[in-house]
């Protein structure tokens, strides 16, 4: 009895400890949700918003539920939670223009892509997308948790793991997204085309690292073909370089290469297996 009087003790501590202080994942997805609905009417249940009134009536509903949400980490920030959601919201018509160049890059890198309304409205990678350059605003704001919780929401949606810390320039362009990891201090230019599966990381999980570069630089016009993985904060892709399907690459190659991974394919009859088995018994 005594035991279970103290588990709910330590319970009830833990949940004081955790009232105001933590941010509520279920505010941050309705947030983001709300805020992708504002933004792409593609994801509006129904055409919510006729005049531009309406427009800054639910921009005025976004602000409140922001400033709502930081204030739980306002003690960890260098900024006040009105001060961030001003920052905010100074930066997302830029961010918008970006997402439109991120879209579009789809369209074009995709032949199965019909049109950007599709790409928009279907495609994961274009989610994973959305919720990072979001997120990273946050995580450039100094802000702690919040931008992660953003991130790993659409990392649940989509399959795509984008450090909200990473640097991504414009035109980003993510295929059939699933199993795709970028890290923390991946720098990523201009132009640059992921498929499916491919990890750019660090060499090391060492903790004593985290405030180093830890994981690659990724220059303009790349082509990083599925299940690729890259390594290494010194690890550079130079620009307009192609990196085939299945190549581990932990060191530089300059601008232009070509990497592809060489391993080798036998193909041979049924019989001539058996043959061999019976050999090696």
């Amino acid at each position: 009895m005594n035991t279970y009087k103290n588990f709910s003790q330590l319970l009830l501590k833990k949940h004081v400890e955790h009232l105001n202080s933590f941010p509520s994942k279920k505010a941050v997805h309705h947030f983001i949700d709300e805020l992708l609905a504002l933004l792409f009417p593609h994801f509006s249940e129904q055409a919510q918003y006729l005049s531009v009134d309406e427009i800054k009536g639910k921009m005025s509903v976004l602000r409140r539920e922001l400033t709502h949400i930081l204030h739980s980490l306002e003690g960890r920030m260098h900024n006040s939670a009105g001060g961030v959601t001003e920052i905010f919201f100074e930066q997302l018509p830029h961010v918008y223009e970006l997402l439109w160049s991120d879209a579009q890059a789809i369209y074009e890198g995709d032949p199965a892509a019909e049109t950007l309304d599709e790409v928009i409205s279907a495609y994961p990678g274009f989610y994973a997308i959305y919720a990072y350059r979001i997120a990273h605003i946050f995580y450039e704001a100094g802000v702690p948790v919040f931008p992660r919780l953003i991130t790993e929401y659409a990392h649940y949606k989509s399959g795509v793991d984008i450090h909200p810390g990473a640097r991504i320039g414009h035109s980003f362009f993510i295929d059939h997204a699933t199993g795709i990891v970028i890290g923390e201090t991946t720098e990523i230019g201009n132009n640059v085309k992921i498929y499916q599966g491919v990890t750019i990381g660090a060499l090391s999980v060492s903790k004593a690292l985290a405030q180093k570069k830890r994981h690659p630089t990724i220059e303009d016009n790349v082509i990083i073909y599925s299940s690729a993985t890259i390594l290494g904060g010194e690890t550079v892709i130079g620009h307009d370089s192609i990196i085939g399907g299945n190549v581990w690459l932990t060191k530089s190659v300059p601008p232009f290469s070509i990497v592809y991974n060489t391993s080798e394919i036998r193909v041979r009859s049924k019989l001539e297996k058996e043959q061999a088995l019976m050999f090696h018994i």
